[in-house]
């Protein structure tokens, strides 16, 4: 293709703007897992014709986050215990390496924007909690430099607040969640590479524990 043949960009789709939106509210939590999603209903509510709704579901549905039941419709996915396992392998392999480039870089500066989070996650709001939590590792995987492993990072976002979310219920309360996160801050800040992969793999593991009982990341799902 040469460069008189591409076209002008247009402006987003409809279809695109539907699909945004469900993978938010997907991502939210607003439509939580197992969740049908009624055409009828969805398309009163975004004031649009079944074509572009359908188009942004298909769109879900090649991306993973929607599945489709023969004669029964669209239905937000069900994190398995095998999805969960999955999930966090892709994780800890994405956030080993970025640690690996942050102790190469400046882990001081990385270390000091983790500890503002962390101190974030001693909200007594959940919410807040989970927000602090699924920052904590943006700002760890973009310490890194890597353009990337930010991009591989982020195609697992929603996927992973589905599971952070999920998480958050399964602590009595965020001290035990602040202390994983604080204890991985200061091994990066005194550049203990060892200490800080050890850290971020028990973290993962226990996650996986938590949302997945009889799993462990260093077994594969039966």
């Amino acid at each position: 293709m040469s460069l008189t043949e591409i076209e002008p960009v247009s402006r987003e789709s409809t279809a695109a703007i539907i699909a945004r939106q469900l993978r938010e509210a997907i991502m939210n939590g607003a439509l939580p897992p197992g969740a049908q999603l009624g055409e009828t209903e969805l398309a009163a509510q975004f004031q649009v014709s079944r074509g572009p709704l359908r188009e942004a579901m298909q769109r879900l549905v090649s991306e993973g986050l929607l599945r489709s039941e023969r004669h029964r419709g669209l239905f937000v996915i069900d994190l398995e215990p095998a999805d969960v396992h999955d999930i966090y392998t892709a994780r800890l392999a994405i956030e080993r390496s970025a640690v690996l480039g942050v102790l190469r870089g400046d882990p001081e500066q990385v270390a000091d924007r983790l500890a503002e989070v962390v101190q974030e996650m001693t909200s007594a709001d959940e919410t807040a909690v989970t927000e602090a939590d699924l920052r904590f590792h943006e700002e760890l995987v973009a310490g890194s430099g890597s353009k990337r492993l930010q991009r591989m990072a982020r195609a697992l976002l929603v996927e992973t607040r589905m599971c952070v979310s999920a998480l958050g219920r399964t602590y009595v309360d965020a001290e035990e969640r602040v202390t994983e996160h604080k204890r991985i801050t200061e091994a990066i800040r005194a550049h203990d590479e060892k200490a800080a992969l050890s850290l971020l793999e028990a973290h993962m593991e226990d996650a996986v524990r938590r949302l997945a009982p009889g799993l462990s990341l260093y077994s594969p799902p039966a």
